[in-house]
């Protein structure tokens, strides 16, 4: 008899919360999307709002294994820092690489924000 594993990518617990974040993007989500959607940055394919295991993660590269967080003020906070800092190593303990920007920084450099974006790709498409 075949066991199946518990399906890691967009599990059915978060289902509701991803569309809810998709349908609900802060400003700054909305602006970076429009540089990443329609495999925009180097024909690389991105989803938003991707849960990955317990987590919702802001966008996700899966040919890069490559996480794009956006932070806002809730980060900045102790609770917040600390927080991100256990989900970042729970992604890294899979196999990803993740990236935070402030949120300003997405509006403010742009360019070098998908600069460091790309620099953060590990093959060629």
């Amino acid at each position: 008899m075949k066991f199946k594993d518990p399906k890691p990518h967009d599990p059915p617990e978060t289902r509701d919360l991803r569309k809810h974040l998709r349908n609900n993007a802060t400003p700054a989500e909305a602006f970076l999307w429009k540089h990443l959607s329609k495999r925009q940055l180097a024909g690389r394919k991105f989803r938003r709002q991707h849960g990955i295991g317990p987590f919702v993660v802001d966008f996700f590269c899966s040919s890069e294994k490559l996480i794009i967080e956006l932070d806002g003020e809730p980060h900045t906070t102790l609770n917040g820092e600390e927080r991100d800092e256990k989900r970042d190593e729970y992604l890294e303990s899979k196999g990803f690489k993740v990236l935070r920007f402030e949120n300003k920084m997405v509006f403010e450099l742009m360019p070098s924000v998908l600069k460091d974006i790309v620099d953060n790709f590990r093959a060629e498409n």
